[in-house]
């Protein structure tokens, strides 16, 4: 599947528009992971943007998060190694994330959702005005941003990055698509 195809299956699933474009954050952050892990960029960016292809049929069964929008790709023929770690994303099923794809996309998935709350209390309210340290500042305020868990983006750890080095690529990447995020 290229990323036409998977544009349009997400469309096709996704009427929310903060869903849509947090899952626009997620692959511009997984994009720019690869370039740092040298990895097939085109494959990261797929597993991001196609995660939560069934958040919208889902929400109401946390449970089944993931293993519906599993389902569904792997009927769409994607990449076992995509689906699997569109699958062991959600924490939810206690399932191992054996490898940096899927240690990557569980990392990545909340820390999008605390740098655009960051950037929404920045006095400029744009993304490009965030620096790292303004988002690391975020992390440390529990009572902010309260559904981005920080214990899951602290995983990073798993992938060989400090805190610091993967919020920076985190915001590299969101930059890079800053105009269509909206922010």
């Amino acid at each position: 599947m290229n990323r036409s195809e998977a544009l349009k299956l997400v469309k096709d699933n996704i009427d929310e528009e903060n869903l849509f474009k947090h899952c626009l954050a997620v692959e511009a952050v997984m994009g720019r992971l690869a370039e740092h892990f040298e990895a097939d960029k085109e494959k990261w960016c797929l597993a991001g943007l196609l995660h939560d292809i069934d958040y919208e049929e889902t929400k109401d069964n946390p449970e089944k998060h993931s293993l519906v929008g599993a389902e569904i790709l792997a009927r769409k023929g994607l990449e076992e190694d995509i689906v699997r770690a569109v699958k062991v994303h959600n924490h939810e099923h206690g399932l191992e994330r054996k490898n940096l794809l899927e240690k990557a996309l569980y990392a990545v998935d909340p820390l999008t959702g605390l740098i655009v709350a960051s950037a929404l209390v920045h006095p400029e309210k744009e993304l490009d005005a965030v620096d790292t340290e303004f988002v690391l500042n975020r992390f440390g305020e529990t009572s902010f941003a309260r559904g981005a868990d920080r214990d899951v983006i602290a995983s990073c750890e798993d992938m060989g990055l400090e805190l610091e080095e993967f919020i920076g690529l985190a915001l590299e990447g969101m930059k890079s698509i800053s105009e269509e995020l909206e922010l």
